[in-house]
């Protein structure tokens, strides 16, 4: 035990030495960023069936299943694409109370989108709207900009060493302060389907702007970004 202590006590005393030591080497601290643009592949629908649409003429349930077959008709996996929310059944529903049910629809193209907002329009389901888009590759991207960023640091101190004649030497010290990079996510939950029914429309982050009528809904990229800081041995 008293060898250990003697060991913690040793090394405690060393490390302001050779703190010290580090700071007087000759050094240059860079910071490398790394961006790209990428189309959205991945379309989050938000879906509110209510009996209150259809003035308790027609069920939820009713409702549900008919979605759920114009879905399929359209070649989309319901089992995997479609999430149930929440749900107010009528089975549950107490008296005078309405009853609601709330989907998530996962899309993974435009023309999915035009097809469902289409489909879901003739049903009389109103309460449809955008959650967000996304990306599908995302993991893949951030790896790639994740060096293609440090790759741009040592490029920025090599420029900069040899713009006063010197060297860079080996990197010693590098922080990655993305550890949880996540696109940037376009929110359209403000958007209810009557928004985009007739016309195209473009999304960036709040607003959306009307273009000419067309029959697909179009998105703008996605922008990535990704920083690392990083030091050089100058010499």
């Amino acid at each position: 035990m008293k060898r250990l202590l003697l060991l913690f006590a040793i090394v405690a005393m060393a490390m302001p030495a050779m703190a010290q030591e580090r700071d007087e080497i000759p050094q240059i601290q860079v910071m490398g960023r790394a961006e790209r643009e990428v189309m959205p592949d991945e379309f989050y629908l938000s879906i509110i069936i209510n009996e209150k649409d259809s003035k308790g003429k027609i069920s939820v349930e009713k409702q549900q299943n008919d979605m759920i077959d114009a879905l399929k008709r359209l070649n989309i996996d319901t089992e995997k694409q479609l999430k149930l929310s929440n749900l107010a059944s009528e089975f549950f529903k107490k008296k005078n109370s309405i009853a609601v049910a709330k989907y998530q629809l996962k899309l993974t193209s435009t023309q999915q989108l035009t097809a469902v907002q289409q489909a879901l329009d003739k049903l009389g389901i109103s309460n449809v709207s955008i959650q967000k888009v996304s990306v599908s590759n995302i993991k893949a991207l951030t790896d790639e900009l994740r060096c293609e960023a440090m790759k741009n640091a040592k490029q920025t101190a090599t420029e900069l060493a040899e713009a006063i004649g010197q060297q860079v030497g080996p990197c010693f010290y590098i922080w990655d302060s993305n550890n949880d990079l996540r696109p940037r996510l376009y929110n359209n939950a403000a958007f209810s389907r009557s928004n985009f029914m007739a016309k195209g429309m473009v999304y960036e982050s709040e607003d959306a702007a009307v273009v000419e009528e067309q029959e697909v809904v179009e998105f703008k990229s996605i922008k990535l970004e990704y920083t690392v800081q990083a030091k050089f041995v100058l010499k």
